[in-house]
């Protein structure tokens, strides 16, 4: 069963939330009104098999000619805030 904490409490232990969501635990946030979010843990990305070797993908793709065309002018202004 989740635990429920007042979202004000919470901002106040975050660090020790932090720790306990890691150890499974699920929490949920509430407000004066009740209940209002379930907090779970992330699952840890997958650990890399080794170190990523220059070339590996090499034959695995194709990049077009037109790659290096210079963008309409349309997306050239969204690149650069206009």
């Amino acid at each position: 069963m989740a635990t429920v904490i007042n979202i004000k409490d919470a901002d106040e232990a975050l660090a020790g939330l932090y720790d306990r969501l890691a150890a499974g635990e699920e929490i949920v946030l509430a407000r004066a009104t009740g209940p209002r979010l379930k907090v779970v843990a992330q699952p840890a990305p997958p650990e890399r098999s080794g170190k990523r070797v220059p070339g590996s993908m090499r034959g695995q793709f194709t990049v077009p000619d037109s790659f290096f065309d210079p963008l309409p002018e349309e997306e050239l202004r969204a690149w650069e805030g206009g």
